[in-house]
């Protein structure tokens, strides 16, 4: 990654640290807007690493559910719906 990407990606871990820590689940929205007035390239770089690191905590605890159901001889929970028609 390149000295931009990087500091995104440690803010982005910060932000969700502090999120968890104060229960503000819109923290990440008020330090986009911080960024935007001082580098919108660094508000792209943090929302970019904020976005993939959200959605591997979302994987990884869908992973985790399945794996604990199929543990314990429970259902599995429901995926996501397919929004796509066919």
């Amino acid at each position: 990654m390149g000295v931009i990407e990087d500091m995104g990606d440690q803010l982005a871990r910060d932000v969700i640290a502090a999120m968890e820590e104060t229960g503000d689940d819109r923290l990440h929205e008020k330090i986009s807007k911080v960024l935007l007035d001082a580098s919108p390239t660094m508000q792209e770089a943090f929302l970019t690493a904020y976005r993939v690191r959200v959605a591997e905590l979302r994987g990884r605890k869908f992973l985790d559910a399945v794996l604990k159901a199929k543990r314990e001889g429970t259902a599995a929970p429901a995926g996501p719906r397919d929004t796509v028609s066919h």
